[in-house]
């Protein structure tokens, strides 16, 4: 999926490449546990394995991220978010991820390692 002119997948407004593109790209890094999310997020919709793999915690990382490159993902809603802030370590953030047929519902885990906002993994 080429989104290179379009609007940011994450719903923000902001391009992709002024938004979750810089993060992808590794020009920048995810300041809060949300905005990793929102990145992780359009990390689907674009196909980004890579990303998300580097930004899943090395305890709990998979060695495939499971992308369907024929998924179309079509609205991410944040619903909550707990911590995750500019100086914290650990947070949650409550999300609604549509896709054509579906739609996935999680609270994530997100912490620090290494400095670095990383997807911990899903709580019940």
């Amino acid at each position: 999926m080429d989104v290179t002119n379009k609007l940011c997948p994450c719903g923000t407004g902001q391009s992709y490449v002024d938004c979750c593109g810089a993060l992808h790209s590794g020009a920048r890094k995810a300041a809060t546990a949300e905005q990793l999310m929102r990145s992780r997020y359009s990390a689907f919709a674009v196909s980004d394995e890579d990303y998300l793999l580097r930004t899943w915690a090395a305890r709990h990382r998979p060695s495939s991220a499971g992308i369907d490159s024929t998924d179309r993902w079509l609205k991410l809603e944040i619903l909550s978010t707990e911590n995750g802030g500019l100086l914290q370590a650990e947070g949650v953030v409550e999300f609604r991820a549509h896709y054509v047929g579906g739609v996935v519902h999680e609270r994530s885990r997100f912490i620090r390692e290494n400095g670095q906002w990383v997807y911990a993994e899903g709580l019940e």
